[in-house]
This record gives C-alpha cells, structure tokens and sequence, in this order.
C-alpha cells in the first residue's frame, strides 16, 4: 500500500458554489462599474468604494463591505478571481458554504477597518476583494502548508513559506507606501484578521487543521511501509515489507 499526499492541487473539481457566487458578483459589478465610469459623472466608487474619511465622518459604514466588489481594472479584478478560483474552492469544501463566507467576509470588513483607522484622513477610494483573497491565502497555508505554489509562476515555494513572504511584503508596503492608490493595509488586515478569527471565533477550522495535521502524519508513517496482498506471515496476517 502506498500513499501520497497532494502538494499541488487548485480549484480541483467543479466550482464551489460559494466561490461561484462571489465569482459572479464580482464579475457583474465590474460591468456595472465600468458602465457607470463612462455614463455618470459621478462614479460608482464614490458610493462604494472605501473612503476613510467618509466613513468616520458621514458614517458611510457600508463601504467597509461593498469595496471588496470594485476593481480598479480587468487585470486587478482577473488576479483576485483567479487566485478566488485557486484557494477557495479547497478551503470551501473542507469549511462549508456559510464558514466559508463568514470568513472571507469578515477578512474583507477587518481589512477596510485597518485602513481606515491607519488612514483616517485617504479621500481616494480603496477599492478590490484583495483583503478576502489575502485571507484566504493565509488560510490556505494553515491548512495545506506544504502544497506548492509558483511564484510569480515561476519558482515553485512551499505554502507556509509563500505566506510569510506575502505577509511581510504586506507590512513592509503599507508602511511605506502612506496613501497610494494599493490598499495595503487592507491587503494586511485580511490575513491579521482572518488569523484572529480562526484562532478565536473559528474552532471549525483549526478543529480540521488538527485533523490534517493528524493525517499527515499518519501519511508519513504509512510512506515506511509497504503492504503486499496476497502475502501471509506468520500469524497470519499480510506480509509488511
């Protein structure tokens, strides 16, 4: 008997339904957005987009949620769906639907309030679901730290050691970037919040993560063995090479 873990596998399977959803929103707002950018004088970010200083001062609270469904263009938008599409399907699967949103929605919000209480004064919107994906990608090296990703799509890297280079470009660009058009911090309170939230409110997941890891090593143990069928020892049971 031989086993083999899985260290490269992303969007297997059909798209998950909660990963579908916010697929389709996103997608469908982009279009919207677009269209409004053109026709109205006004645009839609305006509304929608996270403005610190609306938010604290006309109390525009529900920027702090729709943000995460404008992009700043085609590309922006194709990087966070992509990488939604990678990582959220596992994640969804192993959590469930109602988790999977839970978490991905509280990455979002914990990433609009650290903006906005480090940049309190930002007139420019932020806008894309880069605080939820950057959540994800924490998570998803909690759970699977030793699946492997390409970098830059070139140089293949461990998913615990992606994350702590994501995570210290995250804190290394928000301190230095002050009030540019990337929302850095938002980037940095999507994984700060989402570990705070697997740690503390999440026992699903970090239940899971235990059994994973209880796996694995269950996984490495089976790797020293090799089951022959058919054979007998002594006892008569198979015989273990």
């Amino acid at each position: 008997m031989q086993y083999q873990t899985r260290q490269m596998s992303f969007g297997g399977g059909s798209v998950t339904p909660a990963v579908k959803f916010l697929l389709i929103v996103n997608v469908a707002m982009f279009v919207v957005q677009t269209v409004n950018d053109i026709s109205v004088h006004l645009p839609l970010t305006a509304y929608l987009g996270l403005v610190p200083h609306w938010v604290l001062n006309q109390f525009y609270l529900w920027q702090l949620f729709t943000y995460q469904f404008l992009h700043g263009g085609l590309f922006h938008l194709l990087f966070n769906m992509l990488a939604l599409w990678m990582f959220g399907g596992d994640l969804e699967r192993r959590w469930g639907q109602e988790f999977f949103l839970k978490y991905f929605f509280v990455t979002v919000i914990g990433g609009g309030i650290l903006n906005v209480v480090f940049l309190p004064g930002q007139l420019g919107p932020s806008i894309g679901a880069s605080a939820g994906v950057y959540g994800l990608l924490l998570a998803y090296g909690l759970i699977y730290p030793d699946r492997v990703v390409y970098f830059y799509f070139l140089f293949p890297i461990k998913m615990k050691h992606f994350v702590w280079i994501i995570g210290a470009i995250a804190v290394y660009s928000a301190v230095t970037s002050g009030q540019s058009g990337i929302a850095h911090l938002a980037h940095l309170g999507g994984m700060v919040f989402g570990y705070i939230y697997l740690r503390g409110g999440g026992i699903n997941p970090w239940e899971q993560f235990k059994i994973y890891q209880d796996r694995r090593r269950l996984a490495r143990l089976k790797k020293r063995f090799q089951v022959l069928p058919g054979g007998k020892d002594d006892d008569g049971g198979p015989t273990v090479h």
